[in-house]
């Protein structure tokens, strides 16, 4: 490979070998000029900055070769903490974690009418109660199901809201970055980022929970479109002419194969509601809990309920897969935290005879090992990536008032 001038090393540069660390590591700089082709003064500068700054650190280990021995890098889990709330229909969920995406803290509240003051002081509870140095905080990312104005702030899903520019008051309130995206966006960096995949990669994720989102990562950072709001899957739709969605498209994914659809049709089905204990008012996510437990021990009527969605969700899964031709599939999300191996199961099927590339190369396919909080543990993710390894892609800026 022909080595790249040090004076092309710049924030892709210091992203690619963080990535390598991060998903490699322990690595030496002779790994890594081999890995990235960049020549050994860039590498020697890049991991000084890097150890200058405490994002990566020597092991103590070294490895003979030979001739001189070689010192191995890792990411330093403690250089900064990153902290994700996802905001849910009912629940607030905040999670922390390190720089390598271990989660260190987490808590759960139910959501209330003044969601600005309460996001702020979930922040402070949690990042007080852990002891965290308020500069060791890369920054807060606030989750939610799209669509996501990122450029001014604003979830347009959510009531009360869509006029409100909430990353600036945050950050205003807290004295932290504060950053906006959708939850599946969220999830899809997180999985990334957590399970250290290598950029080489071609990675997506297959989100639900209220709705059925998508993320896909290439080379390390997140595919997101002209406005941020890319990989909504659940709005492909997949009955022609069929029921009109809050998006103004007609027959989407989501309104046959997301909990709220399932839960619907659960209630309309004379006597499965009542056998399965869920009252007319339980929220859609604990009664879908209910109907997918229901599935695994073995209630027909709420196994069929489950299959059906289970092989929408597999089209959903096919046409991302043929997109960007996918070799790691990952699912997320609380949509998937109880049936997530009926819907794992189906989607291998599905892709291991249908894929356009599966004579090619098979496509990876695995459930999340903490579906719920996938999507904060990702925001956290975010903040991380844009602290510690800028150059992923081009950053939104604040709009001047």
């Amino acid at each position: 490979m022909a080595r790249r001038e040090s004076a092309a090393a710049g924030p892709g540069s210091r992203a690619l070998v963080v990535d390598l660390i991060r998903s490699a590591g322990p690595i030496s700089r002779v790994e890594l000029v081999e890995a990235t082709g960049l020549t050994q003064p860039t590498i020697s500068n890049i991991v000084r900055r890097l150890l200058d700054d405490g994002v990566v650190r020597e092991t103590g280990d070294t490895v003979a070769t030979g001739g001189k021995p070689r010192t191995m890098l890792v990411i330093n889990s403690r250089s900064a903490y990153g902290v994700g709330i996802r905001v849910g229909t009912d629940a607030l969920t905040c999670v922390v974690t390190d720089t390598r995406g271990g989660t260190i803290g987490r808590e759960l509240v139910a959501v209330s009418d003044d969601l600005v003051t309460q996001l702020g002081a979930l922040y402070l509870h949690v990042t007080g109660g852990l002891g965290l140095a308020p500069q060791s905080v890369a920054g807060l990312a606030v989750v939610a199901p799209g669509p996501v104005d990122v450029a001014r702030g604003r979830f347009l899903s959510l009531p009360g809201l869509a006029e409100l520019d909430l990353r600036r008051e945050l950050s205003a309130r807290l004295g932290v970055p504060v950053l906006l995206d959708s939850d599946a966006a969220a999830a899809a960096v997180g999985e990334f980022w957590g399970r250290q995949v290598s950029r080489e990669r071609t990675f997506g994720c297959l989100y639900m929970n209220s709705g059925i989102g998508s993320g896909v990562v290439l080379d390390g950072a997140l595919q997101r479109g002209a406005s941020s709001n890319a990989g909504e899957i659940g709005h492909v739709s997949v009955v022609r002419d069929g029921d009109l969605c809050r998006c103004g498209n007609r027959g989407c994914l989501e309104l046959y194969a997301a909990p709220a659809a399932l839960v619907a049709r659960a209630r309309a089905i004379p006597g499965l509601a009542e056998r399965l204990l869920i009252s007319a008012g339980d929220p859609d996510a604990r009664a879908f809990d209910v109907l997918a437990r229901a599935a695994i021990y073995g209630d027909d009527q709420a196994r069929a309920l489950i299959d059906e969605s289970a092989l929408l969700l597999a089209d959903g899964a096919l046409t991302l897969a043929n997109l960007w031709d996918l070799d790691t599939l990952v699912l997320a999300g609380p949509g998937f935290a109880v049936a997530g191996s009926l819907y794992v199961s189906e989607i291998r099927r599905r892709l291991a005879s249908r894929a356009f590339s599966h004579r090619i190369h098979a496509v990876q396919v695995d459930l999340s090992s903490n579906p719920r909080d996938a999507a904060a543990i990702g925001g956290a993710a975010l903040v991380l990536q844009g602290s510690v390894a800028p150059g992923h892609g081009p950053q939104v800026a604040v709009p001047q008032t």
